[in-house]
């Protein structure tokens, strides 16, 4: 086990140090002789205007190109080779964050990417099976300095091996460890292990679940993961995008950086609560009703709020038709419906086939009592003129209000604002659910959108469906507007030619001998340079390349059924840990997730060690795991802290005041490390404003900066984050809230890299005994 100190530098001969430091400032060089290179012809394609058509897609695809580059070279400015490796036969090889080439193409590469296949011995390399590897060269740098060299021999007959049997760069990987939190993730390019690599570079088909306890690098595996797909298959990727679902904006912002320091840009963020186009679900329920509503009883919940609105008169409705009262009866209404019903497609297309079969059956009655022949033979209308009686009451507003009225245009939202508003629709629509589940989902009707009511508007998108027809004839007249619009810019442009040239005796060309008014607005199109993550972002049925899930345990039956349409092509990277379910609608066991989708056509894989949390605060968490599911086997600690985890029992008048003396310790402890002090819900609040206005600049609220060096959060809001130093108040409280006590515990537990205090005003709980 790695002892938590810090780390003396390997003694190296100053000709090494140069000779590396001249390497790197040559990597260096190149990067600055390439990024002008993209910037200059950046800087031509858009002074370049006009075009065909195509001319301009390819000019526009050109300018995304070299724009991407550009961002790929800034963004690995830092740290911008890490490593090399040294082999028995053949020159060395340099472990970079992206390939370099030289400039003779003939030569091989200065740099390599991490991600590239000929770096792999980098991060699998062992002294057991060194791949033809005889030294592993790790290289420290602060901008464009390097700082500190660390080596591993792995040619036994060279030398003694500095490598563990489970841990590869372990000077490298404790520094990593050991350094202060900043408030933000930090990629793990540099320090991969090799359990993290097989995950990494698996193949993009299929869906990956990644089980791993705290502290087994999960989410940075998922983001390294991402990293790697979309350098192996950017093609694809790039057109239809990965998405990287979190759960809470805190998450995201703490991992924000990562991707774009591995040169990777092009990914969509977002929460469950980003995932219906133009809602920001962000508001809090109570965990039984979103529990309710992640539920599969929802589906014939919805489908009957929806089928409520298709309504029929109690007798028959009259409506003023052309001057003459028109009674529309309640059997035609029936009957239109049922086919319209029939057909199976969404409310809204269907919509189309209702008022079809309406209109028809009210042009019947029209014409038996206009056209009957007075001597009692055949109907005197013509089809000629049935199909004009049709068309007439296409165009009558009365006529088309009323049939709107029993089958209106719906949108997901007013759907389901109005039934969790209006307790005659929910008990229509929610029969099936006892009164006490009906009374969990009612609520204002200008309440604000949760989580939870994503799934249900994007469920009910796709039984209300999008009638085009509308939309397609709009844009047609708008083209033909532009056309029409055009037609008399060239005829001006005629006109004047006429008048200023009429004398001249040589022909002159002007627009209206080179281009039509089709053209000419096709000219002037707008093309959507928008990237697949922006267009993604606002479109509900667009479809991701790949998926990545993380904190995937907490997703409800609902929930997985938005991100399965996001994905048809089941290409994900789930990664969890069901021993941290919080959710009421969460899962237990994958096998509970997948089943309706893929059977058994999915493959788990378990990272197990913990490279994260000390073992002097596992051995804590490991009790409480117990607690949980004594089958549960808590994630192997690579590392020491030296500091034992510690307990204070304090009266409940003096909590706060105590808090604040422990975070000031801890503060100072933590140096320029990051504080995380983890509360109850009901005591947030109060314990917050105490804590902000005793120490200037600690973060509190819904969204907390985690760059300031005291947080203080929810359990819910601490999912994968970590701390340098953790305090956990009023443990029993935290599980006396939760419906998922105990997994609230263990992840308030193991968000410490160093230390763990415990502040608590009752007796402890059994499962935290151990520190007392």
């Amino acid at each position: 086990m790695l002892p938590l100190r810090g780390v003396a530098l390997s003694s190296f001969a100053a000709a090494d140090f140069q000779a590396e430091q001249a390497y790197l400032t040559t990597l260096y060089n190149r990067l600055d002789s390439l990024r002008a290179q993209a910037d200059e012809r950046l800087r031509a394609i858009l002074l370049e205007a006009g075009g065909t058509p195509q001319g301009r897609a390819q000019r526009e695809a050109t300018r995304a190109h070299y724009s991407e580059q550009l961002a790929q070279m800034n963004a690995v400015e830092n740290a911008l080779c890490f490593g090399r490796l040294d082999f028995v036969a053949g020159q060395p090889r340099y472990i970079g964050r992206i390939g370099l080439s030289a400039e003779e193409h003939d030569r091989d590469p200065l740099l390599v990417d991490w991600r590239a296949p000929a770096s792999r011995p980098f991060y699998l390399a062992t002294a057991v099976s060194p791949d033809g590897v005889k030294r592993r060269r790790h290289l420290r740098t602060k901008g464009r300095t390097l700082t500190g060299i660390d080596d591993e021999v792995l040619d036994l007959e060279a030398g003694e091996s500095g490598g563990r049997e489970d841990v590869t760069g372990e000077a490298a990987l404790l520094s990593a460890l050991t350094a202060n939190r900043t408030g933000r993730m930090r990629d793990i390019v540099e320090t991969i292990q090799a359990e993290q690599d097989e995950v990494i570079r698996a193949g993009l088909p299929g869906i990956m679940v990644v089980q791993g306890g705290p502290g087994t690098g999960k989410t940075a595996v998922a983001l390294h993961r991402a990293a790697y797909l979309l350098y192996t298959y950017r093609g694809r990727l790039t057109k239809q995008g990965v998405l990287i679902l979190g759960p809470n904006p805190t998450f995201l912002r703490y991992i924000s950086q990562v991707l774009p320091s591995l040169a990777e840009t092009g990914v969509l963020l977002a929460t469950l609560g980003d995932m219906f186009p133009g809602v920001r679900a962000r508001a809090v329920e109570p965990p039984a009703t979103a529990a309710l509503k992640g539920s599969t009883a929802m589906l014939d919940v919805l489908a009957r709020a929806v089928a409520d609105w298709q309504t029929v008169p109690d007798t028959y409705a009259e409506v003023d038709h052309d001057g003459y009262p028109l009674r529309i009866e309640r059997s035609v209404l029936e009957d239109a419906r049922a086919v319209a019903r029939r057909s199976g497609r969404p409310h809204n297309v269907a919509r189309s086939i209702f008022v079809t079969e309406a209109i028809h059956a009210l042009s019947l009655e029209i014409a038996e009592r206009i056209g009957a022949d007075p001597l009692g033979g055949e109907n005197l209308l013509s089809e000629a003129d049935l199909a004009e009686t049709r068309r007439e009451l296409r165009e009558d507003v009365d006529v088309q209000q009323a049939l709107f009225d029993f089958w209106p245009v719906l949108t997901p939202r007013r759907v389901l604002r109005e039934l969790l508003s209006d307790p005659d629709r929910l008990a229509s629509a929610a029969a099936g659910l006892t009164e006490a589940e009906q009374a969990l989902l009612l609520r204002d009707h200008d309440a604000r959108w949760t989580p939870a009511d994503v799934p249900l508007l994007d469920e009910l998108a796709e039984l209300l469906g999008v009638d085009d027809t509308l939309k397609a004839r709009q844009a047609a007249q708008e083209r033909r507007e532009a056309i029409e619009y055009a037609e008399g810019v060239l005829e001006i442009v005629e006109g004047s030619r006429s008048l200023d040239f009429e004398d001249q005796e040589e022909e002159i060309l002007s627009a209206i001998d080179v281009v039509d008014a089709s053209a000419f607005v096709e000219r002037h199109e707008v093309l959507d340079t928008r990237t697949a993550a922006e267009r993604a972002a606002v479109d509900r049925t667009w479809v991701f390349g790949h998926v990545i899930v993380d904190e995937a345990q907490e997703l409800s039956p609902m929930a997985w059924r938005l991100l399965m349409r996001r994905c048809p092509s089941r290409s994900m990277t789930v990664v969890g840990d069901v021993a941290q379910t919080s959710e009421l609608a969460g899962t237990t066991t994958w096998e509970q997730v997948f089943e309706p989708y893929v059977a058994q056509r999915w493959n788990l894989v378990e990272l197990t060690v913990n490279y994260r949390t000390p073992a002097e605060v596992m051995a804590v968490a490991a009790d409480v795991l117990g607690a949980l599911d004594p089958a549960l086997e808590p994630p192997r600690s690579v590392r020491t802290a030296g500091v034992d985890p510690w307990a204070l029992r304090v009266p409940a008048v003096a909590l706060a005041a105590e808090t604040i003396a422990a975070v000031r310790v801890e503060a100072a402890e933590a140096g320029e490390g990051r504080v995380g002090v983890l509360a109850p819900e009901g005591l947030a609040a109060d314990l917050g404003r105490a804590l902000v206005e005793a120490v200037p600049g600690a973060a509190v609220g819904e969204q907390p900066d985690l760059l300031n060096q005291v947080v203080l959060m929810t359990v819910r809001q601490a999912k994968g984050l970590e701390f340098d130093s953790v305090i956990v108040v009023e443990p029993d409280r935290i599980i006396a809230e939760s419906p998922r006590g105990l997994s609230d515990l263990y992840v308030a537990v193991t968000r410490a890299t160093r230390r763990l205090g415990v502040l608590h005003t009752t007796d402890l709980p059994k499962v935290l005994s151990a520190l007392a």
